[in-house]
């Protein structure tokens, strides 16, 4: 065993060890995690629900509800390579493709939308390769990605009641004041006003007003831990727009004309809620969260170790993992631990199509060590809309992400792996992390 590997297992199993931070960064890239949310689709309500909630109907997606469109692939391609150039450029992809499929692992959960966003990208990140993508079947569960559903987490019904309501201050109506602006635009959307105006017109006939169902909290189900009350069908009205948007289709079919890229972004807001509460509360995110972010952590010290561990992906000689999920996915990972970025023209936290978190396993070449660097990675909505080419001169957006405990005080924020198994091991609840499933 190589000294410097022997120092890393010593000081993760020792927490009051610590790696120094490097003030230069003479570190070589040695694996990167990419762990991505699908990108554009369709609506995931039928539009004959949504057409409830609106005077004018839904614009029609040329894909049926909730699939992956032909832009959405062509967008994933050209994300995937943007990732060839820069893990070309890291060394860590040598331009052979056929030779590069070999250290490349690609996982997506059981959604239509996901497996095509993950082959999509493969094609872009090894256009000369056949990839293989693994999933398990449409009516599976997969633990990496649903780990109540595969029965590897425990879900406590009532506790995630109270861990939600409790963030609430117990009144799921004090987000009616919370989010006032946003429901006020969002209703003048729906039902064709101009923003502001007053009094604002009544209900018309027939109608559902979405911004006006109770936004009460109660126990939900194991397949969705808490009911949010009228949360659920609000978000459902307002996360059409993004993917019309991004989708890139006409102006006037986008909120009918009344949106600008910031009044989506603004109303986003609401859709975004239903993952801060269901996902990123802390409870939930442990819950739903802790087996994906067991099996990265662990990827890495594997890769870092050259020795197969149980509860990983890929193998030693892995260089590349692919995972590709939904936006839950990433919010309830980054609620684990506690990671929170932001993006020119999205919310905070806001998980945009195709948007990915990115952890770069590197090594110091002077010592030996092993630091993570992790990044938050989206195309921005005028990067999806306009399907701009994406080169390293001109890359998609990024920022770089801060792991609490963990990361240092320098520009890239940097983890020393040892220090992030320590973290981990607070962070993730051992009960529903199950070492045993790795691929598929």
């Amino acid at each position: 065993m190589k000294v410097h590997t022997l120092r890393l297992v010593t000081l993760a199993l020792f927490p009051g060890a610590f790696l120094a931070a490097q003030p230069v960064d003479d570190t070589q890239l040695k694996q990167v995690i990419v762990f991505g949310r699908h990108s554009v689709r369709s609506s995931v309500v039928p539009n004959a629900t949504l057409n409830t909630f609106s005077v004018k109907q839904y614009p029609v997606f040329s894909v049926g509800t909730g699939l992956l469109t032909a832009n959405g692939a062509k967008l994933e391609t050209m994300l995937g390579s943007y990732y060839r150039l820069w893990l070309t450029q890291q060394g860590l992809l040598t331009g052979d493709d056929t030779a590069d499929a070999l250290s490349v692992y690609f996982r997506a959960n059981v959604l239509e939308r996901t497996i095509a966003s993950a082959q999509a990208f493969a094609a872009g990140l090894l256009p000369a390769a056949k990839v293989n993508v693994n999933y398990f079947g449409p009516t599976d569960s997969d633990p990496l990605f649903d780990p109540i559903g595969a029965g590897v987490a425990r879900l406590d019904l009532q506790m995630a009641l109270a861990a939600v309501t409790g963030r609430l201050g117990g009144n799921g109506e004090s987000l009616t004041s919370a989010y006032a602006s946003e429901l006020a635009l969002t209703r003048s959307v729906l039902f064709g006003y101009p923003a502001g105006e007053t009094p604002a017109p009544a209900t018309p006939a027939a109608l559902v007003d979405v911004t006006a169902i109770p936004l009460e909290v109660t126990a939900g189900t194991s397949s969705s831990p808490v009911n949010l009350g009228g949360l659920g069908m609000l978000a459902a009205a307002v996360d059409p727009f993004v993917m019309e948007y991004a989708e890139g289709m006409p102006a006037a079919e986008v909120g009918w004309g009344q949106l600008t890229v910031g009044g989506i972004s603004q109303i986003s807001r609401l859709s975004n809620l239903t993952l801060f509460l269901e996902c990123r509360t802390p409870y939930l995110a442990r819950v739903e969260g802790s087996n994906v972010a067991s099996h990265v952590v662990r990827s890495m010290v594997q890769a870092a170790t050259g020795n197969r561990m149980t509860g990983s992906l890929g193998s030693p000689s892995t260089k590349v993992i692919v995972l590709i999920a939904s936006d839950n996915n990433l919010a309830s990972f980054s609620g684990v631990f506690g990671l929170d970025w932001i993006l020119p023209g999205y919310q905070p936290n806001f998980a945009g199509p195709g948007g990915t978190l990115v952890f770069e396993l590197r090594q110091s070449q002077s010592t030996g060590e092993y630091i993570v660097r992790a990044s938050y990675i989206a195309q921005t909505l005028d990067q999806l809309r306009n399907q701009t080419a994406l080169t390293l001169e001109s890359p998609p957006a990024s920022a770089p992400l801060f792991i609490p405990g963990c990361s240092v005080g320098n520009a890239t924020f940097d983890c020393p792996l040892a220090d992030l198994v320590e973290v981990s091991r607070h962070a993730i609840d051992p009960w529903s992390a199950n070492l045993t499933d790795s691929n598929r």
